[in-house]
């Protein structure tokens, strides 16, 4: 089923990257489960949906603090990839937004904005054959404010040089709407895998 779009003309598409090109929640908490657990620390489902692109070292910072934990952050996240690496080959894309990205490319620029690191998000894009389908990549480290602050949709539109208002943002996230919101730029919420 291809994504309803909202009207106008748009100079540019922003896309988050897990849970919206890629169909890697799921396995990412599985992952990400599993690295917490090795430090006894619990994830719920629930928590992880809603924690949806935030930086990772904020997500274990936020963890330590209410479990009354010290896990090493950098360890714990570095894991946590580690586990993420190991499920690419069963990764796919999200099929509504594929068929935008093929619909549009060579027509207008495509940014990736995550909350994942550039490592990360690269190895996922890689696995699905779309990594060269993307001009600009804004990933955690790279802005001040992870979502939902604009930050990292603002830093990919002065990258690619179009002005917000012409933007679209393709999000799965309601921190990646809010965000996109934040930045005044036109959005279209990828709905969860049961609702595809």
């Amino acid at each position: 089923m291809i994504l309803s779009l909202p009207p106008g003309e748009f100079g540019a598409y922003l896309f988050d990257c897990d849970g919206t090109i890629a169909d890697s929640m799921p396995l990412r908490f599985l992952a990400w489960r599993q690295a917490l657990g090795e430090w006894g620390c619990e994830l719920s489902e629930e928590l992880f949906y809603a924690w949806a692109g935030r930086t990772v070292a904020g997500i274990i910072t936020d963890l330590n603090a209410s479990q009354g934990l010290a896990m090493p952050v950098p360890a714990v996240a570095r894991r946590g990839e580690e586990l993420c690496q190991e499920m690419l080959p069963r990764l796919t894309a999200v099929p509504g937004v594929l068929e935008h990205i093929e619909a549009a490319f060579g027509r207008i620029p495509f940014a990736v904005v995550s909350g994942s690191d550039r490592e990360s998000v690269t190895a996922t894009l890689t696995a699905l054959g779309l990594l060269g389908k993307f001009e600009v990549m804004v990933c955690a480290g790279d802005y001040p404010r992870a979502k939902p602050a604009p930050d990292p949709f603002l830093m990919a539109a002065r990258q690619l040089g179009v002005d917000p208002e012409h933007c679209l943002v393709f999000e799965d996230a309601d921190n990646g709407i809010q965000a996109a919101q934040a930045a005044g730029m036109a959005w279209v919420r990828v709905p969860p895998p049961g609702r595809r």
